[in-house]
């Protein structure tokens, strides 16, 4: 058995986009090997393979079949985690890559958006003692009834987090083109400010809310088996973000904003128990998971993500059957603040209402928890919003003090 602390790591998409970005993630993970760690490195597909292999999809059939399409999409992580075990032996190290199967990740049966349930890493632990470097794929893994499944956007996060805990690794890190966790997208918000650490319900509610670094799932499962998360920049040097228990809490009660440019929403009247329970199992079944569920009065309505919904038309014909014609609402947006006891604050719901006429933006529907205030707002205002609030609650960077 070899000695040495076991290390997992993540590299998004992104980071190995192309041949030479991969060698490049083959050279940092060899030098963290040679500093005497056992490598355990989970890889994405590479670039944007997974949205075409989509689209691909979506030309042969207009609703691909989940089962099939878990079948096709898993193959964009296979790429990489071959190409990637290749480079790495090109470095002088053993390597060897496994799917998620392989690697023994156990999840449930819902395809498209399966849950991790268990770690079985026999093989992983094997290989490791025998001294090579384990690169495994991503974002999949195996049901019980023997079927591949992918865990949805952002899984090989999960995947890197699942693993650590079943290794009792030293530490999980988790590699993007971006250094960490923004106060808001930077992409969007260009005046957002890097996060030296979160807590977990944090940063589970930035990335339910829309934030991409991290996957929420992972998170979830990072903090059930107190796991601390490096999110860091690919290659770069900088601390980046961590992710862990009893991080401090902010001030100004806001942490930071996350926004999704597109939802749908379910709205409908008159609805009974049996019909609520009827719908929902409709949503789960098609693999959509619904947020700010309320049912009050007769009156039912939600929210739902629509990045991994692949069958909105059969969605949609199956609510309506269910709850009536008209009942599911698109081109609109979410906008969400989020900070640990974030609604004790009263003047940031007067600042989000605020921002919103400023820019506006019409605000459709309001949803509040301890660690999150939500508007709902039409999608072409979801980036002007998002800018608006970032200023309004003080989340920009510090104004540098007069000189004397």
């Amino acid at each position: 058995m070899r000695n040495g602390s076991i290390i997992v790591q993540k590299y998004g998409g992104s980071s190995v986009s192309t041949v030479d970005k991969l060698k490049q993630v083959a050279r940092l993970v060899a030098t963290r090997a040679r500093e005497g760690h056992r490598m355990v490195v989970v890889v994405s597909a590479m670039g944007d393979a997974t949205d075409e292999l989509l689209a691909k999809a979506q030309a042969v059939a207009g609703e691909p079949d989940r089962r099939e399409l878990d079948m096709l999409l898993s193959v964009g992580e296979r790429i990489s985690m071959s190409l990637l075990a290749m480079a790495i032996r090109e470095e002088g190290l053993e390597a060897v890559s496994l799917t998620g199967s392989q690697s023994g990740i156990i999840t449930t049966a819902s395809h498209a958006q399966a849950r991790i349930m268990e770690v079985r890493p026999f093989r992983v632990e094997d290989e490791l003692d025998a001294g090579r470097v384990v690169i495994v794929a991503g974002y999949q893994g195996v049901s019980y009834k023997r079927e591949v499944t992918t865990l949805g956007r952002g899984g090989s996060d999960t995947t890197a987090v699942a693993l650590a805990a079943a290794l009792s690794a030293e530490a999980c890190e988790i590699y993007s083109d971006v250094e960490g966790v923004f106060t808001a997208d930077p992409r969007v918000v260009p005046d957002a400010t890097p996060l030296a650490e979160l807590g977990y319900a944090e940063m589970q509610e930035l990335a339910e809310a829309g934030a991409k670094v991290l996957n929420a799932q992972a998170v979830e499962f990072a903090k059930q088996k107190n796991i601390a998360i490096y999110a860091r920049k690919t290659g770069s040097e900088g601390r980046g973000t961590v992710v862990r228990l009893n991080a401090p809490v902010a001030p100004s009660g806001v942490r930071g904003i996350a926004h999704e440019r597109a939802v749908a929403t379910v709205e409908a009247s008159g609805v009974s128990l049996a019909q609520a329970r009827e719908a929902l199992d409709a949503m789960d079944a098609l693999g959509a998971t619904p947020r700010q569920l309320n049912l009050a009065g007769g009156c039912f309505s939600c929210v739902l993500g629509t990045e991994d919904l692949h069958e909105p038309r059969t969605l949609e014909a199956r609510l309506e059957a269910i709850l009536g014609p008209g009942v599911l609402s698109t081109g609109r947006g979410a906008v969400s603040l989020i900070g640990e006891g974030i609604t004790r604050h009263a003047h940031v719901m007067r600042a989000a209402l605020d921002a919103a006429a400023e820019v506006e933006a019409e605000v459709l529907g309001v949803a509040t928890s301890s660690f999150r205030i939500t508007l709902l707002v039409p999608s072409l205002r979801v980036e002007p919003l998002t800018r608006a609030l970032h200023a309004a609650v003080g989340l920009g960077p510090v104004p540098a003090l007069p000189v004397d």
